[in-house]
């Protein structure tokens, strides 16, 4: 079943369009607090279409995604209580508990925990979305959230950026040759993720 395949091919078709700027921001910005796909889908062939323009692009990418992240922060600190009886007694047991927990760290070991924040916005197993909105229901300062995410998130786009530009050609044959493998390795993590979540 070539399902990242077709995904991909389309991707490469928005990648050219006119408006693929405009689309690439929106992506960044919704990806940051609810939308399920990276912007590195949308980001890798704008590059690869345009190598001379992927630090542009990354910059862009990253602004937007900062932008989101204001929503999921904002979302996590505001919104978390309204949605919070939509979950089982069991899932808001574990909330809380988690909560605490993260709290009391953040107070104890606040580099260990700001460390772990850039982390979290470098590595892509662990979705965008969580990671906001769980600072926001932490209540990680903003000032700090924000400066993390910048240097999480910019290290993955100025990375890309910078692979692009030094291996763009021979980059773009290998995505196009790996691709379903990538994409179910990724989702596989995902969904493991997901599971130990729900099981912990």
């Amino acid at each position: 079943m070539q399902l990242f395949a077709n995904l991909y091919a389309r991707v490469l078709t928005w990648a050219a369009n006119p408006r693929a700027l405009y689309y690439l921001c929106g992506l960044s910005f919704v990806e940051a607090f609810i939308f399920p796909v990276m912007p590195e889908v949308m980001l890798a062939p704008m590059m690869l279409a345009r190598r001379a323009r992927s630090f542009f692009y990354a910059n862009m990418s990253l602004l937007f995604s900062l932008l989101g992240a204001l929503v999921g922060y904002a979302l996590g600190h505001w919104a978390y209580e309204a949605i919070r009886p939509l979950f089982s007694a069991n899932v808001q047991a574990v909330i809380a508990s988690w909560v605490a927990t993260l709290q009391q760290d953040m107070q104890q070991h606040w580099l260990t925990m700001l460390g772990a924040l850039t982390l979290a916005a470098l590595q892509p197993v662990i979705p965008m979305k969580l990671v906001t909105w769980a600072a926001g229901i932490v209540g990680v300062p903003i000032g700090p959230f924000l400066a993390c995410i910048a240097v999480g998130r910019g290290k993955r786009v100025w990375l890309l950026a910078l692979l692009v530009r030094w291996f763009g050609d021979r980059a773009e044959r290998l995505l196009q040759q790996n691709i379903e493998r990538v994409g179910w390795v990724a989702l596989g993590l995902l969904a493991a993720l997901a599971l130990w979540l729900l099981l912990r």
